[in-house]
């Protein structure tokens, strides 16, 4: 007998919501189907445990998938639970209710593990209907008395149940297919959405009599148990890389949140690593199902380049499963990669520099922006940071800041630091000739995320941070009396030679750090660096600009002949020369804002150097 009945709960519109807009892609539908079909041998291995009377299941449990073109329909086949009338009718009618949710909350209350048997939204089911014009379930219930059950639905509001014809356990989905989803009748199209989502089912699936996912999940094993060889290749496959990978980390956490995770250190930069629009994140699985392809709530921003999956049952999803919710238990799960991560990275620092080094360089820049954006785990991340110095070589081309702190010259209170645009620039820079001079080891910072590192990280071990560009340098000069006069003497020509640039200079002073060059611009101590201000230009971003201060050099010939002459009341003749300190010290940083001022003023001064020859 054949009974029609509507579905409930205004499935109508829900019907439209998932077929419509529920999932972003359309391939889903087999993922759910065969999850549900993982489901059912779930409950059937369980429902044995607890009885023996139930129905026998026919061979070995598993998944098959069918294609029959002439008739264009796609059935979906477990020896599973199987369903009475009554709960094909209270499942499958019912949006929102499923035998696996009813099933988890059995566990509960008996103690045992539910979490994340994949269909608990009961939702999935209905994902046939985004590729099928008609869904037929055929099902014989494990129950000893139970008989084969016939439904069936065009999705249209109602739905048909009758009695079946199938003589084992377990059930068949039959999908009859539209005609513009008629792609998902190729093997090979199977095949790949099977790699993609279903590949590490505990159960086999079946297609043409050959099993089309891998046996094991790897993350699911003990870690003491995996060799090299079987992580590489597992890299391999969910990166899509050639290259092994530089190391991994296998992890498993049982309480108090159950997880586990197997993430990789790629072996090279991938060139859009910084474009905002990528996608990235780990892969996310439940039960082995791949749920989210990109989960980016797992990771901070400065560990995108970790590549991996994480199996967490117990993570809530929205109810297309393709967005995850903001809860505390993906904060904990976070928590924790973030700390295996970094303490990967750190054994990697101690026991293979070689690697490590070549982690640094492909993603050191990366992995320095949680200095700034990650408080929580700013000692963490303190020691993993690697730096180019001015003492730095071809053997050994990063120091980290133990390194650094440990050759600091006897007296020397501060670890000193240069930022730029680029090495050999900053290594030219005058701002260093008294360092140089006192064989004092300066930090060469060239990425644009340094300005921001520098800002949060302003002290090692009790050892604070400083600029060589701020600061009138008291602590990095010695004592010279000759230097001292020299200094004072140029003190009335720099407060006139301030005067003079006003509007182009924050002021004049006589300079410490100078040693040959006749002149240098400097940071004030507070605001800005004119770095940042050049960073935060070049990406179109508005902000205050940075106050430069215009140190000469008393010791300088020029310098010195230029004191004279404002000396003698001749300011006038002194005048033209002076403004080429400028135009130097801006030209030593390699810009020249004023090209045909200065072309003028060193017209001029080419015209009395020749007229004194």
């Amino acid at each position: 007998m054949s009974d029609t009945l509507p579905f409930q709960a205004e499935v109508q519109q829900l019907l439209e919501l998932v077929v419509h807009s529920l999932y972003s892609d359309r391939e889903i539908f087999l993922r759910e189907l065969v999850s549900n079909a993982s489901d059912a041998l779930d409950r059937a291995r369980f429902s044995s445990l607890q009885r023996n009377d139930l129905r026998p299941a026919e061979g070995e449990p598993g998944i098959t998938v069918t294609l029959d073109k002439d008739k264009g329909t796609i059935t979906v086949s477990d020896n599973g639970i199987g369903l009475t009338r009554e709960q094909a009718i209270e499942h499958l009618g019912t949006i929102a209710r499923s035998g696996t949710k009813a099933f988890a909350k059995t566990l509960k209350e008996r103690g045992a593990s539910a979490e994340g048997l994949i269909g608990q939204f009961g939702v999935g089911f209905y994902a046939s209907f985004m590729v099928a014009h008609r869904v037929e379930v055929i099902s014989l219930s494990a129950e000893p008395d139970a008989e084969a059950v016939h439904w069936a639905s065009e999705g249209t509001g109602t739905f048909s149940i009758e009695p079946g014809v199938r003589a084992t356990r377990g059930t068949d989905v039959i999908l009859h297919m539209r005609s513009d989803a008629v792609e998902f009748l190729e093997d090979d199209r199977i095949r790949e959405i099977v790699s993609k989502h279903s590949d590490f089912l505990q159960y086999g699936v079946y297609l043409n009599d050959e099993r089309i996912n891998q046996s094991t999940a790897l993350w699911s094993r003990n870690p003491q148990e995996v060799k090299n060889e079987e992580y590489t290749e597992f890299y391999k496959h969910i990166a899509g890389d050639y290259q092994d990978p530089l190391a991994w980390t296998h992890f498993r956490s049982e309480a108090p949140l159950e997880f586990s995770a197997v993430l990789f250190f790629p072996p090279k930069r991938p060139f859009d690593l910084d474009q905002p629009d990528v996608k990235r994140g780990l892969r996310l699985y439940q039960r082995r199902v791949l749920v989210l392809e990109h989960a980016e709530a797992f990771l901070p921003r400065y560990l995108r380049f970790a590549r991996g999956v994480v199996d967490a049952p117990e993570v809530a999803l929205n109810v297309s499963r393709e967005l995850l919710q903001n809860t505390p238990v993906i904060n904990a799960i976070r928590k924790q990669i973030v700390k295996k991560l970094l303490r990967r990275l750190k054994e990697l620092g101690r026991e293979e520099p070689a690697t490590y080094q070549t982690f640094w360089e492909n993603f050191g820049a990366t992995l320095k922006e949680g200095i700034a954006e990650d408080s929580d785990n700013k000692d963490a991340l303190t020691p993993l940071l690697r730096f180019r110095t001015t003492a730095t070589t071809v053997e050994e081309p990063w120091r980290d800041l133990s390194a650094i702190k440990a050759g600091m010259k006897e007296g020397q209170d501060a670890i000193w630091y240069i930022t730029g645009q680029d090495l050999d620039r900053m290594k030219a820079s005058p701002q260093l000739e008294r360092f140089k001079k006192k064989g004092l080891e300066v930090i060469l910072l060239s990425d644009h995320v340094d300005e921001w590192v520098v800002m949060n990280l302003t002290e090692f071990d009790g050892t604070p941070l400083k600029s060589v560009a701020r600061g009138d340098l008291d602590e990095a000069t010695e004592d010279d009396p000759i230097a001292e006069e020299a200094r004072k003497q140029a003190e009335p020509f720099a407060t006139w030679l301030g005067g003079l640039l006003s509007g182009s200079v924050a002021s004049v002073r006589p300079s410490k750090r100078l040693t040959d060059s006749p002149a240098v611009l400097v940071d004030s101590d507070w605001g800005v660096s004119a770095n940042l201000e050049r960073i935060l230009r070049a990406a179109r971003q508005e902000g205050p600009k940075a106050q430069r201060i215009l140190e000469v050099n008393p010791e300088h010939p020029l310098v010195q002949k230029l004191v004279a002459l404002h000396r003698d009341g001749k300011g006038e003749s002194a005048e033209p020369l002076a403004l080429l300190l400028l135009d130097y010290a801006k030209i030593a940083e390699g810009q020249v804002d004023d090209a045909a001022g200065f072309s003028k003023r060193l017209s001029a001064l080419m015209e009395k150097a020749g007229q004194g020859l």
